[in-house]
């Protein structure tokens, strides 16, 4: 299968911050004024969604920008720590070198996809969407598409929550999820994805790139 631009999200799916998330969770919790959890609970939450997350732990929609801030900020402080998942520096290189446009989508902050990217791969980033919204991913794909001049049908975001497969189906955008990342295989595969990865070997077989 054949596109021409790759949309991938960047925690969970290029990153593998997860276990710097768990960290900060306690911290932010305190802070925010929200339910904390045990990483017994915290983990089981990985078979939920964004929204049921939210609804377990307290906390309302309109202290979300409040707390996705101080957790780029604290990344940031942290970057240095956080690493690509293996196979993922080599997937990024293959695919500029075919010619495939290259584009991060994330609700990080630009300056932390960098840094953790590092100069030689965020250089193979052709488009940035970052700082999207927890439940905004829609909006900011929309304007990314029209931006790239790119249809929909020649695109795939590969993400690793239910959000970023609900904004892709939204869009009309082939979602690819991968099973390495934040949310469970078997929530994302409940919420139909085109095709689920168990490793980047798969994902790169599914861009005919083995």
């Amino acid at each position: 299968m054949r596109f021409s631009l790759v949309i991938f999200d960047f925690d969970g799916t290029l990153a593998d911050s997860f276990p710097f998330f768990r960290e900060c969770f306690g911290v932010l919790a305190a802070r925010h004024g929200f339910r904390s959890l045990p990483a017994d609970e915290l983990e089981a939450m990985r078979g939920a969604s964004a929204r049921e997350l939210l609804r377990s732990i307290g906390l309302p929609a309109w202290k979300l920008p409040l707390v996705a801030h101080d957790f780029r900020s604290m990344m940031a402080q942290h970057a240095a720590r956080i690493r690509l998942f293996p196979g993922i520096p080599e997937l990024l290189q293959r695919l500029s070198g075919r010619g495939v446009r290259l584009a991060v989508l994330s609700s990080n902050s630009r300056a932390n996809v960098e840094t953790v990217l590092g100069p030689s791969h965020a250089g193979l980033i052709n488009h940035y969407a970052c700082g999207a919204s927890l439940f905004g991913k829609r909006r900011k794909l929309r304007a990314l598409l029209a931006s790239c001049g790119v249809p929909p049908h020649e695109a795939l975001c590969v993400g690793d929550e239910v959000r970023d497969i609900e904004a892709a189906q939204a869009e009309r955008v082939a979602a690819g999820a991968v099973a390495w990342g934040y949310t469970y295989a078997q929530a994302l595969a409940a919420s139909r994805p085109q095709a689920l990865f168990a490793s980047v070997e798969e994902l790169a077989m599914f861009l005919e790139l083995c």
